[in-house]
């Protein structure tokens, strides 16, 4: 597929889906909301994409916004149906049922936080600039961002960021729990690369089982999220590569899953 907002690529098993509007900083308009959930269906149906990155184009952001020149003209009604659209993409990334990554290149302000957050982990260059913007401008995040931060941050580091709108450095971020991991600006798309190669090669299978899990778990007591870990649990001991893992693991050699 082609896209007018968006570059894809293939890494063997990992698709890599690029926001592709550097000179607006990689800003959400409309059209690239549409790109990515079309892009993210994609790699959903391709049972080859095994892992995604996502990333953003140039050297200064992964996304640093919506695009506030075309939010600008919008009626409330209108601004209603763009928040839905990004809050079901930001969804169907979160429920892709394969990890994605995160690689946060630059600015992940407002849009592109939440964007971020939706994915599973969060790699950031140590350049990064992160934050939830939208008290500047007279708006509250629209994408699902006092949701995810919170859950991800909780009550605090989300009132410190949405309330005050100052962007934070990505240290700070990752102290938070809202980046995974940090490293050098020059050694970012490296370290983001071995942890996609690994998933990449993991049980595709009990992978899908462990993000649903921690999905489901975390809006439900803990009673209801035990009760769907067991039956993840089972339901891998079926799959030809449960036996894979177990009899590689006895045999002392390096397991070959295949999906099945």
């Amino acid at each position: 597929m082609t896209f007018n907002t968006l570059l894809t690529e293939d890494r063997g098993a990992v698709r890599v889906i690029t926001v592709n509007r550097p000179d607006k900083l990689n800003a959400l308009n409309h059209a690239t909301l549409t790109d990515l959930h079309a892009a993210f269906a994609a790699a959903a149906a391709d049972d080859s994409v095994r892992t995604v990155v996502l990333t953003g184009a140039g050297p200064k952001a992964f996304v640093a916004g919506a695009d506030i020149a075309e939010m600008n003209g919008l009626s409330p009604v209108q601004s209603r149906d763009f928040s839905r659209h990004g809050q079901a993409l930001m969804t169907r990334i979160e429920r892709l049922g394969k990890p994605v990554i995160g690689m946060l290149n630059g600015f992940a302000l407002g849009g592109g936080l939440e964007l971020a957050m939706a994915c599973h982990l969060r790699i950031a260059a140590d350049t990064a600039k992160i934050g939830q913007p939208e008290i500047n401008l007279g708006l509250i995040p629209g994408f699902g961002g006092t949701q995810r931060l919170l859950r991800l941050a909780g009550r605090a580091a989300t009132l410190e960021l949405c309330l005050l709108g100052a962007p934070i450095g990505a240290e700070r971020a990752m102290q938070l729990g809202v980046v995974n991991r940090v490293v050098p600006a020059a050694e970012l798309e490296a370290a983001t690369f071995a942890i996609a190669e690994q998933l990449a090669n993991a049980a595709p299978q009990a992978l899908r089982g462990i993000l649903d899990a921690v999905l489901i778990g975390g809006e439900s007591p803990i009673d209801v999220g035990l009760d769907y870990e067991t039956q993840g649990f089972a339901i891998a001991f079926s799959t030809e590569d449960m036996k894979e893992g177990t009899g590689a693991f006895l045999a002392k050699r390096k397991p070959s899953f295949t999906g099945r």
